[in-house]
């Protein structure tokens, strides 16, 4: 199975089925009254953690999900079914980041909204409309049949990023230390080898077996090179993959000179803190390879004096390989998840006695706010009676008021949720 780790998609929930306007029709009760059901509720879309699922390849091709809408009112004020919730499976351990989406598709600020870590948690991501109401809810004494309806609103639109955390521990590393070739030792994975840089193009996962029932997942996460933080080499995108892991196992190759042995680490580590300063406060377990030759026996004698911690295998030959495995999987169990290292973007809000906004653009009076919009989207404008409560309830909220103190005139188009209309 191809790996995917990263998708972007779409989701919509369902809209609110619309409100009807109709009568009670009953013999022998003349003028029975306004008798029109509401609309009911649009699905929601919800994202569920799936312990059967290891990888985002079911989003390489299928980008855009769309929940239930609800079904329209019913005469003798029966309301309309409800939208079905639509469920998208994910791998457990997926960051979930989330851009709202208005109603002619412009984006707004990302967020993350979730981390899924454990299995069958479900989020909610995208809420359905709600269903639009029926002609029976606005008689009055003075309006004992009304003539109109509300539309049922719009379910939210976002987009998705989902980012699915790798693995326990990562095995890091400049081009050719070994990490493919440890990996393929300690697990059932099969990552290509070869004596040449950037043999591994991508992730390779393999669950490293300690017991009968203890295992952890482990990557080879594609060699580093000095400027990977900029996009350097591989780019950019592999040292993400070292973020999303617990514990961190520096492979260095033993092969070489003490003075390129201890450079190449520099490299490394300043990769690291380039890209997240955090990423060197976790446990990492520093590793000599090749001990089979010679050079690497002796290398590993200087330098487990001055790199603290330093543990020697031979891949080749198996030694010390089975001991690094107990050493990694106890520091994972003595390590706690790693915080998700990113920062969500500062979120715009409007004043609290301020729930719309009113911005000029080409001569249109373009009226925003939750509240506002949604009241737009669930009136029926063809209605004379609903266009005047629609107007009514503009004016209880301060809108008119507003737009007269920003010069508005008769006759000027004020806009509102994409709909538009003439001042008057």
């Amino acid at each position: 199975m191809q790996f995917i780790d990263e998708a972007t998609i779409g989701v919509a929930a369902g809209k609110g089925g619309d409100g009807v306007v109709a009568w009670r029709r009953e013999k022998y009760v003349p003028k029975g009254g306004p008798a029109g059901g509401d609309g009911g509720r649009g699905g929601d879309v919800v994202l569920l953690a799936d312990p059967e699922l290891g990888t985002l390849v079911d989003f390489r091709f299928k980008k855009q999900f769309a929940a239930e809408s609800g079904k329209a009112g019913s005469t003798s004020n029966k309301s309309g079914k409800a939208g079905e919730e639509l469920v998208i499976r994910v791998p457990v351990g997926t960051l979930v980041t989330r851009t709202e989406l208005d109603a002619e598709g412009a984006r707004g600020h990302g967020r993350l909204m979730a981390d899924l870590s454990e299995p069958y948690r479900r989020v909610r991501v995208a809420k359905g409309g709600r269903g639009g109401l029926g002609n029976q809810h606005f008689a009055t004494a003075a309006r004992q049949a009304p003539r109109f309806a509300y539309n049922g609103e719009p379910g939210e639109r976002c987009e998705l990023k989902l980012e699915l955390k790798l693995a326990d521990a990562g095995v890091i590393g400049l081009p050719n230390a070994g990490k493919s070739t440890l990996l393929s030792v300690v697990s059932a994975a099969r990552p290509k080898i070869a004596d040449y840089p950037f043999t591994t193009l991508e992730p390779q996962l393999g669950v490293v077996r300690v017991a009968e029932f203890e295992s952890f997942v482990m990557v080879d996460v594609p060699g580093l090179i000095e400027g990977a933080h900029a996009g350097a080499g591989l780019g950019d995108r592999f040292l993400r993959h070292v973020e999303r892991t617990r514990v961190l196992v520096h492979l260095m190759d033993g092969a070489k000179p003490i003075d390129d042995v201890l450079s190449e680490k520099a490299t490394i580590e300043a990769e690291l803190r380039a890209w997240n300063p955090a990423l060197l406060d976790r446990s990492i377990v520093p590793v000599i390879t090749k001990l089979d030759l010679p050079d690497a026996q002796a290398a590993f004698e200087t330098l487990r004096e001055q790199i603290p911690g330093l543990r020697g295998i031979s891949a080749a030959t198996g030694e010390g390989v089975r001991e690094l495995i107990y050493a990694v999987w106890e520091t994972i169990r003595a390590t706690p998840t790693p915080p998700i290292a990113r920062l969500e973007p500062a979120q715009i809000e409007l004043a609290a006695d301020e729930p719309f906004e009113i911005r000029v653009e080409n001569g249109i009076y373009v009226v925003s706010g939750e509240r506002v919009e949604r009241l737009a989207s669930m009136t029926d404008f063809d209605s004379d009676e609903a266009l005047a409560r629609f107007e009514q309830i503009l004016a209880k909220m301060g809108v008119d008021k507003k737009l007269r103190e920003l010069g508005v005139h008769e006759g000027d188009t004020v806009r509102i949720a994409g709909v538009e209309f003439d001042y008057s």
